[in-house]
């Protein structure tokens, strides 16, 4: 299937989805997936670590896989997809960069938190550079207001980003802050519009078409909700609601929905669900790669996960502030012992 499309989508399941199978993809399972969306003809598909290139740490996940050998085999059996990377200044590189290039990746998301688009200016200029196309990614969206992001945005813009997105990495926002969000940098910017989603309150969806009906045209997807947290926007569901609505997507829905069913759904670890943990997440405004660190915290301390969660959302944790769950776990438990609780 080809032809117009309204709405470009980028599949994020071999990325955001690491976060779900704590960094455990074979390069057998990127080729399957890789393929298969290829086939269904998607447009993007990003592959890379969880937290981007040269994530695979002790602090945010070590990877079963060298990250440049799952892109190199996407890349391989990609016909028609451009296979794109994330990269988060301070934690890849534009070595890194340079690397995933010569393996044949043609897009860039350069991802900073909402507050910190200056930190991405050489990379997003770097990657245009090397010729692809290049988005500033605009993560936590939930802790600026409007006008914050549209500085922000301009910022990446002015930088030379092709689109600029609205991401709710913590799936905190509600519809009619995505809408005023859109339509703040709608009215603002002249590059193209993205929006990620996650799930964790159940409005991946709902944001989602809020966010196209103010006038973004590139939007993230993972099959069978394959991403962090609750997941994302599902892709195969998104597919089926756009064909409804007469938004062209030029994906094939029948291909998706086998992708989903007969290879993503085994890959899965548990199903994805809205949790206890996830829904915490949604409610806290915390990262979505963070619930299965504070789960393992909350094992190792014997106390709550979702205390840890409310508590990060307390601090206003970020991104990259990972370490951050141990000492808040170590804190828990050391004020209960204080006061004679477990």
């Amino acid at each position: 299937m080809s032809g117009k499309r309204d709405i470009l989508i980028t599949e994020v399941a071999l990325r955001d989805g690491s976060h779900a199978i704590n960094h455990q993809f074979t390069v057998e399972q990127v080729v399957s997936v890789a393929r298969a969306l290829d086939e269904a003809n998607v447009p993007f598909i990003e592959v890379s670590h969880g937290d981007g290139l040269a994530g695979s740490s002790l602090q945010y996940g070590l990877s079963r896989t060298n990250e440049m050998e799952l892109i190199e085999a996407a890349v391989s059996v990609c016909k028609q997809a451009t296979v794109g990377v994330l990269l988060l200044p301070g934690i890849g590189t534009i070595k890194d960069l340079n690397a995933a290039v010569k393996l044949g990746v043609g897009m860039a998301r350069i991802a900073t938190h909402v507050t910190e688009a200056d930190i991405s200016a050489q990379h997003i200029a770097r990657s245009k550079e090397l010729g692809l196309f290049t988005v500033g990614f605009l993560m936590m969206s939930h802790m600026a207001p409007p006008e914050k992001l549209v500085e922000q945005a301009k910022l990446m813009e002015s930088y030379g980003a092709d689109a600029v997105y609205v991401v709710d990495s913590a799936g905190a926002l509600l519809p009619h802050e995505v809408a005023e969000r859109i339509r703040a940098l709608k009215q603002s910017i002249g590059v193209e519009i993205g929006f990620h989603a996650h799930n964790n309150l159940s409005l991946a969806m709902a944001n989602t078409l809020a966010a196209i009906q103010e006038g973004a045209t590139r939007i993230d997807g993972s099959v069978r909700c394959l991403g962090a947290g609750a997941g994302n926007t599902q892709t195969e569901v998104l597919v089926a609601v756009l064909e409804r609505m007469g938004i062209e997507t030029g994906i094939d829905l029948y291909k998706m929905m086998d992708l989903a069913e007969e290879i993503v759904a085994p890959i899965l670890q548990v199903p994805q669900e809205i949790t206890r943990d996830s829904l915490v997440l949604g409610y806290a405004g915390v990262y979505s790669s963070f619930r299965l660190h504070a789960e393992r915290a909350a094992k190792k301390f014997g106390i709550d996960s979702r205390d840890i969660l409310i508590e990060l959302g307390k601090r206003k944790a970020v991104g990259g502030q990972e370490d951050m769950i141990i000492d808040v776990a170590a804190e828990i438990l050391k004020q209960r012992s204080a006061a004679g609780l477990r």
